[in-house]
């Protein structure tokens, strides 16, 4: 009996630290991914602007992939605060993903103005939410 309570104990003390390092692998691998799609994402826009012509040109387009641009770069820089806060994702960083997602939506999916206006108050909530966050740093800077 007393043997099999210090296996479980053993198992429950190794299992957070299991699974600490598989979640660290996993974010390490989607952060090599996302490093390779950006790296695509540049070229896509610098061919875009070097060799398509102006008669080509399709602006919502490359405000689409500019905008896809900054979600990965964001991903990117929210893996590397992970790991250099000591495995915590920071709030804001969260927050400023969402506003860039939704940004990119509304300017893909303009076509719908109501549904346009929901999304420009979801970005208000999320102002409003960064700000609050960012409230304890705003009172120290005076």
């Amino acid at each position: 009996m007393q043997s099999v309570r210090a296996n479980l104990i053993k198992f429950f003390t190794q299992l957070p630290i299991f699974l600490q390092v598989l979640l660290n692998s996993c974010l390490f691998l989607i952060g090599i991914t996302l490093s390779f799609l950006l790296i695509k994402e540049t070229w896509f826009i610098f061919s875009y602007v070097a060799f398509v012509t102006e008669d080509e040109r399709d602006y919502y387009l490359f405000t689409e992939e500019l905008l896809t641009f900054f979600l990965y770069f964001e991903f990117i820089a929210l893996i590397i605060k992970y790991f250099d806060s000591h495995f915590h994702f920071p709030l804001r960083y969260l927050i400023y993903i969402g506003i860039t997602a939704i940004v990119r939506l509304i300017i893909v999916e303009h076509d719908a103005p109501i549904n346009a206006f929901w999304w420009a108050l979801a970005i208000l909530i999320l102002i409003i939410s960064l700000l609050l966050t960012n409230l304890r740093i705003l009172k120290r800077d005076y």
